[in-house]
């Protein structure tokens, strides 16, 4: 009986987006996910956190589906970020794992190529192993010539490192008389970042409940609606997705006006 409450509730929720995008309410093009829990989740359920971070990563891919359904141009995940490797070296090591065989299972997935996604790395790959990095450069190469949708994935990210890394290398480019200090503007600063020439973020959703987006897209999310939920990411629904979907057409985005 709950099931079929709930997919009746789903297909209602679903109508409802369909009628306000239809009113004139747009879904975002672009969506940050910061996908938190999964070690609670783990302890939760009382398994090893290795085990919460693999059903981590199948949440991705399913939330990947759900934002292929819906439409949505642009999908970002807040997957590891910079402050991570502070963690105990064995979890560490288990994420890069976990990473390592998601991107060249990515770079085999069908659904990639048959919906031209194409795969962005963002964040400081001077941190991460040779290794990994060709593994992630071969995914982006492999998918270099799709543009229907972008996914990014966020990994050795911080906001505050990506501005202090795009910040040097326009010092640089000044230093050697490349570019004048005065040409320096936002929509220069914008196009220098990871994500230079994509959208900002319409919307960034976190679960766990977790109330702050811990230096994910600083400079992009100036402006992006945020959108908190209760479930840990591994418990994270179809209709959980769907509903802040619904909620951001609600959403008055007036931009200071």
């Amino acid at each position: 009986m709950r099931s079929l409450i709930e997919k009746l509730n789903f297909i209602l929720l679903k109508r409802r987006i369909s009628r306000a995008s239809r009113a004139g309410f747009p879904l975002p093009e672009h969506v940050g996910i910061i996908p938190d829990g999964n070690r609670r989740w783990a302890e939760q359920h009382h398994l090893p956190v290795a085990e919460g971070h693999r059903q981590g990563y199948a949440k991705v891919k399913e939330l990947l589906d759900w934002a292929l359904e819906a439409g949505i141009r642009i999908i970002s995940f807040y997957a590891f970020s910079t402050e991570n490797f502070n963690r105990k070296p064995e979890e560490v090591q288990n994420l890069m794992d976990i990473f390592a065989s998601g991107c060249q299972e990515l770079a085999k997935d069908e659904k990639i190529h048959k919906n031209q996604v194409r795969v962005h790395f963002i964040g400081n790959r001077e941190l991460l192993s040779s290794q990994l990095v060709e593994i992630i450069q071969n995914l982006e190469d492999a998918t270099r010539n799709y543009e229907k949708m972008h996914l990014n994935l966020a990994i050795a990210y911080g906001g505050r490192d990506e501005i202090v890394r795009l910040m040097r290398g326009l010092a640089e480019k000044a230093q050697n008389g490349e570019l004048n200090p005065t040409d320096i503007t936002e929509d220069l600063i914008g196009q220098s970042l990871d994500t230079g020439g994509q959208k900002d973020p319409d919307l960034i959703i976190r679960t766990s409940n977790e109330r702050r987006i811990s230096g994910f897209l600083t400079w992009q999310s100036s402006y992006s609606e945020l959108i908190f939920q209760a479930p840990f990411f591994p418990a994270y629904k179809k209709a959980d997705f769907f509903a802040a979907l619904s909620e951001y057409q609600i959403r008055q985005r007036r931009f200071g006006k």
